[in-house]
């Protein structure tokens, strides 16, 4: 859609977070680069390469687990082997969707598109005895916590219930095991 104002063509800037349909394959990098374009918008920021490069490497400091990693594959991070930062910022600048730029991203590094959020599990309903200590583990690190001195699966599920109600307070209030 184009206005014409004058003689100029005006292009409204496209609504945020992106549509419902992500592109194939790449939920993640949809996912993070919409609210990434929303949290822009929300903090007035000036749409630059320069500043949305800025922005971007703040936003991949606070990242964790597989956003990271796509923080990682497109270069805002320190300790990243390439740099296709540029291949974000210019695009945003422009107010590209974002779905076109993780298209783009895609055929520059395939593993983008091989990111996918972790199943989430409902800590109210899940018998954490039955989960495996992986993902006893994935719980703590995603609360920013560990288990220093844990051996066995029974110290993690006591470490989860002692932080529940933190972390997950309306689980911890749904559960009746505590």
């Amino acid at each position: 859609v184009k206005f014409l104002l004058g003689s100029q063509v005006i292009f409204p800037e496209p609504l945020y977070p992106p549509a419902s349909r992500a592109v194939s394959g790449a939920e993640l990098c949809v996912t993070f680069l919409g609210r990434f374009y929303q949290s822009l918008k929300d903090n007035d920021v000036e749409f630059t390469p320069a500043s949305i490069e800025k922005e971007l490497l703040k936003s991949c400091k606070e990242a964790k687990g597989k956003e990271n990693r796509l923080c990682y594959y497109i270069g805002a991070t320190s300790d990243a082997a390439t740099k296709i930062i540029n291949e974000v910022s210019k695009p945003m600048s422009h107010h590209i969707p974002v779905e076109k730029i993780c298209e783009k991203l895609k055929k520059k590094d395939s593993q983008i598109c091989e990111l996918k959020y972790d199943k989430q599990i409902d800590l109210s309903t899940a018998d954490l005895r039955k989960l495996r200590v992986k993902e006893l583990r994935r719980i703590l690190d995603d609360w920013g916590e560990t288990c220093k001195g844990c051996a066995e699966k029974a110290d993690f599920i006591r470490r989860i219930h002692e932080l529940m109600p933190k972390y997950a307070p309306r689980a911890a209030g749904a559960r009746a095991d505590l």
